[in-house]
């Protein structure tokens, strides 16, 4: 019982489903802003508001994504949300669109997969990768310079193709995206043809799942608890020791409740000890700011009914949370180390 109470006092605030609420300003609010900005500027998501990505993009992209997301890349789905909520957030974010939405017929483009790959390798690899995976960070400063107003999306990825139609994937090639990277490739001297077959080519990636733009596998235990054999006091000393000889330094230690009640009635049988690795950090970081959430890294001591245990959210739980398969490595490396250090002190 205590396990589960720890969970869900160190993953309150990680976007858990709220009520629901018709005006798709709100709910843009409660479930968008915090990625894409409460404008629609971005930040961890792409800036929905930018004048050509909205004439780009049809109502029905919108609600794809908002439903299917994009698997293993930030952008989670929103499966909670109804079909009038959808809708909702969708008109909100139409709102910004000076514009005329714009409207794809579903008919796939014919084209040469193979003459489409050589030409993607010669002008798409650079932004989107040589797969089609994606650029590496999430968008923010922390991940790429701060003149980039967009990173490249996806193309490899389930969630794009389901929601992106062939007559789209076309449109974007042949206008580009003013304001970003992303140039017309009619103007780069392709010609319409030569973009069908980069169409047919990005289309041919539903027949060919990339792994690596999965999601972690599910952690068995979303508690990682050893039992101590030694008092509080001798087992938050193990603990501090066995942090820093496996290359992280202690930062301090406090109670479970601090901040949450008053000093004089915190209980001093449950405490955290906090500890940090700065190179960790900051690769942390770089893939994916919202780790900042999380971190410093923590394990919890308890004890209770004079057992002492030694526990701590597992850190694969976090990738999946996230929604970013970059986390994956580092998530299933801090397992292995949290482990490490829990059962050094607790030998």
């Amino acid at each position: 019982m205590l396990s589960r109470l720890l969970v869900l006092i160190l993953l309150a605030g990680f976007g858990l489903p709220a009520m629901a609420d018709p005006d798709g300003a709100k709910l843009f609010a409660r479930n968008c802003a915090s990625c894409h900005g409460e404008k629609g500027n971005g930040g961890i998501g792409v800036p929905l508001a930018l004048p050509s990505f909205q004439a780009g993009i049809s109502d029905d992209y919108l609600r794809k994504t908002i439903q299917i997301g994009r698997p293993g890349r930030v952008m989670p789905a929103f499966s909670s949300l109804s079909s009038d909520e959808v809708k909702a957030i969708v008109h909100h974010v139409r709102s910004w669109n000076k514009g005329t939405a714009a409207s794809y017929p579903s008919q796939p483009v014919t084209g040469d997969p193979s003459h489409g790959k050589q030409l993607f390798e010669q002008y798409c690899v650079a932004c989107h990768g040589a797969n089609g995976e994606g650029a590496k960070g999430t968008g923010v400063t922390f991940s790429r310079p701060r003149d980039l107003p967009i990173m490249a999306p996806a193309l490899h990825n389930a969630g794009f193709l389901a929601a992106a139609p062939d007559a789209m994937i076309k449109a974007t090639l042949m206008q580009g995206r003013e304001g970003t990277p992303m140039q017309s490739f009619l103007k780069a001297g392709l010609k319409e043809k030569d973009i069908d077959d980069v169409v047919s080519y990005v289309r041919s990636f539903e027949k060919q799942p990339l792994s690596k733009n999965e999601p972690g596998a599910r952690a068995d235990n979303p508690v990682i608890v050893r039992d101590s054999p030694y008092d509080l006091k001798t087992t938050v000393e193990r603990v501090k020791t066995a942090v820093t000889t496996n290359n992280y330094f202690y930062g301090r230690v406090q109670t479970l409740e601090y901040g949450l009640t008053d000093p004089a009635n915190e209980n001093p049988k449950q405490v955290i000890v906090y500890f940090c690795n700065i190179s960790l950090l900051n690769q942390a970081l770089a893939i994916d700011p919202r780790v900042g959430m999380f971190l410093p890294c923590r394990i919890s001591i308890v004890e209770r009914n004079g057992k002492v245990q030694v526990m701590s959210v597992n850190p694969k739980v976090l990738s999946r949370l996230f929604n970013n398969a970059e986390l994956n490595q580092m998530c299933d490396q801090l397992e292995q180390n949290y482990t490490a250090i829990m059962e050094e002190a607790t030998l």
